[in-house]
């Protein structure tokens, strides 16, 4: 039994809730009375309710964010119709901007708007007393981390085992990217340093392996920076892996000096380009120097051993479907081991709201808020695109198809092409390839005419149509294509010769080095490397 329970619903298990943490370690003396309870989207809303309600609470403190509105909405309403005495109070990006057009705000007691660590327990200790809030929604001005309780220690044994492990080093950011919620967090604060690596040791000499920096600008304060990658090399142990997001233009040689040091497979870098076209970038007030960008990603490429996550959206004001075009090009070009496309989204309370008049930005009324068309990107291109992202995340950053990839627009693979085929149409004549995008683009589309869906595609079924569309569309020599794929499959370990290879290939091909176990604790990030 608790008087306060903390819940949220997180989008898969493998994460953990952050936030709900630091409310916990935050609660004083309350937090013997408090419980904290995560549950994921697989999860029925009903059975949600049922182990909540089973705690007997007072209050519920509830999590909310983009992904999981719509299935808490259910569960307050249904928390209410069954016990209306019961508090609800919601927190969360979600919930802190545009509150009065939400059903579950007007479903739920109180909202706090803003980051929660302290607010929610001055509020709760309100509560419990028989005292009434002034109102129903509670503003906070950023909290200065210094005063909190970091909650690293509530991490407990199963966290440990099967989870993401959240870090970090600071909050906030500088910039004024009109797309990001972050615009509105300022200034930057920062955890005191020495407390951080407390809890770090602690966390590591319980067995924590996986530590997600969740920081905006990690590498903004350089010697912030500096300090901890060097504490993660000092500690590091076989099985340790580290993400961080980066500002993509700020990479001086100190850093790039560090990062060369860590062991193949244990680093991921985030690099959030979002955009090409400069106009568009300016547009959206996000200031990036292309030529230093373009510049520290050869030198991660080159020399380090990270892997590299690069963003980039569509659908932004101003940037037409041929400046996309030439942007995920450039981007490709750059060999980022994954690139994301994501679809812009309009957040609440994001100033990415003032170019919808003029940009005719029309967006999903429902989460996730998605663009669905704009003055250059109509709704049937958006749709293209969509498809296209989603593919590319199966063949492009899953890995799974690491020397096939390349035959969907490589020129070289002219040289496999069959006697009398036609030649393919160029974008570049002096170019050694195909333009990617319009090269996969096009198999996009033709994957989606045969599949009809975007998800739910077998491995193995995905590999028969990259197979169909080689040998039959691009017209490429069929024991050549079919070996690529072999070894491709291969890759992950795999041994079952799938049946549409076997006439291509001989009786008995294992590829070399197949055997060797991944230097990478993450199966997708292992199956980058060779």
């Amino acid at each position: 039994m608790a008087d306060i329970v903390l819940t949220t619903l997180n989008a898969k298990y493998a994460h953990t809730a952050f936030g709900l943490r630091y409310l916990l370690a935050n609660l004083g003396p309350l937090q013997a009375s408090a419980s904290l309870f995560e549950f994921d989207l697989c999860q029925r809303p009903l059975d949600i309710v049922e182990t909540l309600l089973a705690q007997q609470p007072q209050i519920v403190g509830l999590g909310v964010y983009i992904w999981n509105v719509a299935a808490a909405t259910e569960v307050v309403a249904t928390l209410k119709r069954l016990r209306p005495d019961l508090t609800v109070v919601l927190g969360g990006p979600e919930v802190s901007y545009e509150v009065e057009t939400q059903p579950i705000v007007q479903l739920a007691d109180y909202v706090i708007a803003g980051e929660g660590d302290l607010a929610f327990a001055e509020l709760c200790g309100q509560l419990l007393s028989g005292q009434q809030p002034d109102g129903k929604i509670i503003a906070t001005a950023p909290p200065d981390l210094t005063r909190l309780v970091l909650p690293y220690d509530l991490y407990n044994a199963a966290d440990i085992a099967h989870r993401l492990i959240y870090v970090e080093a600071s909050r906030g950011c500088p910039f004024g990217c009109e797309f990001c919620l972050s615009s509105q967090d300022t200034p930057v604060r920062t955890v005191p340093r020495a407390r951080l690596f407390d809890h770090l040791l602690r966390l590591m000499e319980r067995g924590a392996r996986q530590f997600k920096f969740v920081d905006r600008t990690f590498n903004l304060n350089l010697e912030d920076c500096h300090a901890i990658l060097e504490f993660l090399l000092a500690h590091h142990r076989t099985g340790h892996f580290y993400h961080f997001e980066l500002i993509p233009d700020r990479l001086p040689e100190s850093l790039r000096e560090v990062l060369a040091r860590f062991p193949p497979g244990t680093l991921q870098l985030e690099i959030g380009v979002q955009t090409f076209n400069a106009e568009a970038a300016a547009r959206i007030q996000r200031r990036q120097n292309y030529p230093r960008l373009e510049d520290n990603f050869r030198f991660l490429r080159n020399h380090t051993k990270a892997h590299l996550h690069a963003d980039l959206i569509v659908g932004l004001p101003g940037e037409d479907l041929q400046s996309f075009a030439a942007g995920f090009d450039r981007l490709l070009a750059l060999r980022p081991h994954e690139i994301q496309v994501g679809i812009l989204k309009r957040l609440r309370g994001a100033p990415i709201a003032r170019h919808d008049a003029e940009w005719e930005m029309v967006y999903n009324p429902h989460p996730p808020y998605d663009i669905l068309q704009n003055r250059l990107l109509d709704f049937a291109t958006l749709q293209k695109l969509r498809r296209f992202a989603r593919y590319w995340d199966l063949v492009g950053n899953s890995g799974n198809f690491r020397e096939t990839l390349p035959l969907i627009w490589s020129r070289d693979a002219e040289a496999q092409r069959l006697p009398n085929s036609p030649a393919l149409p160029e974008t570049d004549p002096t170019s050694a390839s195909l333009s990617p995008f319009t090269s996969f683009l096009r198999w996009s589309e033709w994957l989606h005419a045969r599949a009809g869906r975007t998800d739910g595609i077998a491995l193995t079924r995905l590999a028969e149509f990259l197979f169909e569309y080689l040998t039959a569309d691009r017209k490429l020599e069929t024991t050549s294509t079919a070996a690529a794929l072999w070894r491709d499959y291969q890759r992950g370990g795999r041994r079952d010769q799938p049946s549409f290879l076997k006439p291509y290939l001989p009786p008995t091909t294992t590829r070399p080095g197949s055997e060797r176990a991944p230097r990478c604790s993450l199966k997708r990030q292992a199956r980058h490397w060779d």
